[in-house]
């Protein structure tokens, strides 16, 4: 429990103790599992809080949304899971414990509710198998039923059954994502399971959608260059597009993930990434190409306007950035500060002007870190109250100050020069 908490950031442990306190209420027993485990075990940073329920998952999601005001985003009846992002921008999953069985490659499996014993047998890679009990009863029991924290340790990724790709080939994708994501080998076994798997050639019953949903993963990645370059090399980059084999734009993506270390690292602005991300993945292919890959994907509507019309709505922030009467620090930083995370993004991967580039950066390399170093003693300083209709007002001028002002160097005073040494006794005798 200290390493969890001392891995959390504050709004991640109030979401905890949120479904906590929902799931004690219901007198249901409630797990942390999957990735928030394996990248707290593994010593990575924890993106998404996922929470296995014994009993009614829906039933305490909603008693969470009650209680916070979190938002469900999405919900899968089947599998009785809900999607939450709560206030403070925090996403978790809340699942019911569940039994998946397979009649044949690919299809829908039929589900069942089980013990989380069952439900972590049942998953994917052993590094995801791992629980924590967050019950009143057994709060911080470690359950490693397929000895995941083992292979954590060696940083191998294992299947935890023999025919996983069999039951869901999605995990092939998943499996080279993660591969990248954490840099760990794929254990031997595994391998030939792989090549098993993909010599019945299982990759062509994934979903149309579920491609579409990888997608989406890997454009909110650390390196999704990196993971391309390795779906490409597995053969299973032509799933989304056979055009994409061979009009990879592998220097756009490298751009991509440039711009990516640049900008602030939290959820927002992940989700932020999928507009620009479309545009350097397709940025090669001809309309019909991309058209097709669209229809092979099933990508939302949503998420193709986001790419088609990001173009033409960032074009506003790039104008507001050349202007020439932009030669503050401060008004770089409001003009951005009040931009879309979407276009800021567009706009850093897609403008070839040098002052737009220079501000953009300026921004997150400089003026976020000024702000950010103003002490709590100095925001008090500020006149009007904070809750009140000024302060806002009042608040953007007191930044700009700071932003804007002029520190004066301090000009040391020349060393005085040594005094010169006494004139030696024989030389005075010769005079």
């Amino acid at each position: 429990m200290y390493i969890l908490e001392s891995h959390l950031n504050p709004d991640q442990n109030r979401a905890v103790e949120d479904v906590q306190a929902a799931a004690g209420t219901a007198n249901l027993n409630v797990f942390l599992t999957g990735g928030a485990m394996r990248d707290m075990l593994a010593g990575f940073r924890i993106r998404d809080l996922d929470f296995v329920v014994e009993g009614n998952a829906l039933k305490v999601a909603k008693a969470i949304c009650e209680r916070t005001g979190a938002k469900a985003v999405q919900t899968d009846e089947a599998r009785k899971t809900v999607e939450l992002v709560f206030s403070s921008g925090v996403t978790a999953q809340i699942a019911m414990s569940r039994h998946e069985k397979y009649g044949r490659t690919g299809s829908k499996p039929t589900i069942s509710p089980a013990t989380i014993q069952d439900d972590l047998r049942g998953r994917d890679f052993t590094c995801n198998a791992i629980a924590l009990s967050l019950g009143r009863a057994s709060r911080g029991l470690l359950l490693d039923p397929m000895n995941g924290l083992a292979d954590i340790e060696r940083k191998e990724l294992r299947a935890v059954t023999t025919y996983g790709f069999y039951d869901d080939p999605s995990r092939l994708l998943r499996l080279v994502r993660l591969r990248v994501r954490m840099g760990y080998t794929v254990e031997e076994r595994t391998q030939m399971q792989v090549a098993n798997a993909r010599e019945a050639e299982v990759e062509k019953r994934i979903p149309a959608r579920v491609l579409g949903e990888e997608l989406r993963r890997i454009s909110s990645e650390d390196h999704p260059g990196e993971i391309l370059k390795g779906l490409d090399e597995a053969g299973l980059l032509s799933l989304f597009s056979p055009a994409l084999s061979a009009k990879l734009n592998t220097q756009g993506m490298a751009k991509f993930d440039r711009i990516c270390a640049i900008v602030p690292d939290d959820m927002r602005w992940r989700g932020a990434r999928l507009g620009t991300f479309l545009y350097a993945l397709m940025e090669k292919l001809t309309p019909k190409e991309k058209q097709a890959l669209i229809k092979s994907t099933e990508l939302p509507r949503a998420d193709v306007n986001e790419w088609q019309k990001i173009e033409a709505r960032a074009k506003k922030l790039e104008s507001a950035l050349k202007a020439a009467k932009v030669r503050k620090a401060s008004q770089v930083y409001h003009i951005v500060s009040a931009a879309a995370p979407e276009d800021i993004l567009f706009t850093l991967y897609h403008s070839a002007l040098r002052p737009v580039q220079e501000r953009l950066r300026n921004h997150f390399e400089k003026y976020l870190q000024q702000v950010a170093e103003i002490t709590p003693e100095e925001w008090a300083t500020i006149e009007v109250k904070p809750g009140s209709p000024k302060y806002a007002k009042a608040r953007d001028e007191f930044i700009s100050k700071r932003l804007d002002r002029r520190i004066k160097k301090v000009v040391e005073p020349e060393p005085t020069p040594p005094p010169a040494p006494p004139e030696p006794i024989a030389m005075r005798r010769g005079r």
